[in-house]
């Protein structure tokens, strides 16, 4: 038996060595550990063994199996790092100057959120920026969002655990949890805890919600939303805004409408949708931008506005959407891929 293995693991030694693709190692190793290989016929054996020399024929059957699968890893890995090599192609000179020589450009999100707090900032608006890691207090308690609304599942949302402790970031309430902001609504929240009316803010950044990633979804985005609050605010002023907005950044031909929806923090609430037949990729008469609605007297109350003398609005968008709407790109997963090609176009 010792002859025969060592006769097996000079004669594999010989061939692994010689193998160069993972075919032929596939069907060498196969004829070796393979259900009918050379070493499991040996160990086949072992029932014909007379009971007495049993251990040590197999410690030596042990043994050339560990050499063999040794040889079969050696020659395994030496295979796959020529397939690499073969990947990456001949090797690159860091002292060279590189051929590519284009100048850098801004990342087609940053070029639709500069554009719209351009637009906002010329008639009043002040951007204003929230932690992307909030409370529930913030993010849903003072938006009116009650414990048992679907929005606060941990389906939904991304909860932090229970013993984390988030720098700059305080709990309004000691049992409340730390979750990564679902919108960018808790900057209102912030805004108002921190001065009195009049309040005119935007409040552009990346959000997190636990969706499918797709086309159209993504578990990050990003979100822009205004508040506007101050004495006789009414929708008039609301769909005045939107419309310039959208006139200002998509054209004159752009039209809005609103129509009724509901959301915890506005009353009345509304969908917005917009016409822009104009524009690249645009199929459909109306397609929906955004929501938006009165601020609610409860969300007022809460942060300690009288809502008897304060009105305001508040609306929120999509980022992607603006951007797909705007440059006709039809899946919204181009924006993470940092594809140069994709984002060579907005040069």
């Amino acid at each position: 038996m010792q002859d025969q293995l060592s006769a097996l693991l000079a004669k594999a030694g010989t061939e692994l060595s010689a193998l160069a693709t993972r075919p032929e190692f596939e069907a060498a190793k196969a004829r070796y550990v393979g259900p009918n290989g050379a070493l499991t016929a040996l160990m086949k054996q072992m029932g014909s063994v007379p009971k007495e020399q049993k251990p040590v024929v197999g410690k030596l059957v042990n043994e050339a199996k560990t050499q063999l699968q040794a040889q079969l890893d050696a020659a395994l890995g030496r295979i796959e790092a020529a397939e690499l090599a073969a990947q990456l192609g001949p090797a690159v000179d860091p002292t060279l100057p590189s051929p590519d020589r284009l100048p850098g450009t801004h990342h087609p999100l940053t070029l639709v959120r500069e554009e719209m707090t351009r637009i906002l900032r010329k008639v009043g608006f002040t951007v204003v920026e929230g932690p992307e890691v909030e409370t529930e207090y913030y993010c849903f308690d003072a938006l009116n969002t009650p414990a048992d609304h679907p929005a606060r599942d941990a389906q939904d949302t991304f909860y932090l655990p229970a013993a984390a402790r988030v720098g700059n970031v305080s709990k309004k309430n000691p049992d409340e949890k730390y979750l990564l902001r679902t919108h960018t609504s808790s900057v209102q929240i912030r805004t108002m805890l921190k001065g009195e009316p009049p309040i005119r803010i935007v409040s552009p950044g990346r959000v997190y919600r636990r969706d499918t990633t797709d086309a159209t979804h993504s578990a990050n985005f990003h979100q822009l939303e205004c508040l506007y609050v101050d004495k006789n605010v009414t929708v008039r002023d609301l769909k005045a805004l939107l419309d310039y907005i959208f006139a200002s950044l998509l054209g004159k031909d752009t039209k809005t409408r609103f129509r009724p929806h509901y959301f915890g923090y506005t009353e009345p609430s509304f969908e917005v949708d917009l016409s822009a037949r104009h524009l690249p990729k645009v199929n459909k008469e109306w397609i929906e931008i955004g929501g938006c609605g009165m601020v609610d007297p409860v969300v007022f109350k809460d942060v300690g506005y009288d809502p008897e003398v304060w009105s305001g609005y508040a609306f929120g968008m999509g980022l992607e959407r603006l951007a797909m709407l705007l440059y006709g790109i039809d899946d919204i997963r181009y924006f993470y891929q940092n594809d140069i090609r994709f984002l060579r176009q907005f040069a």
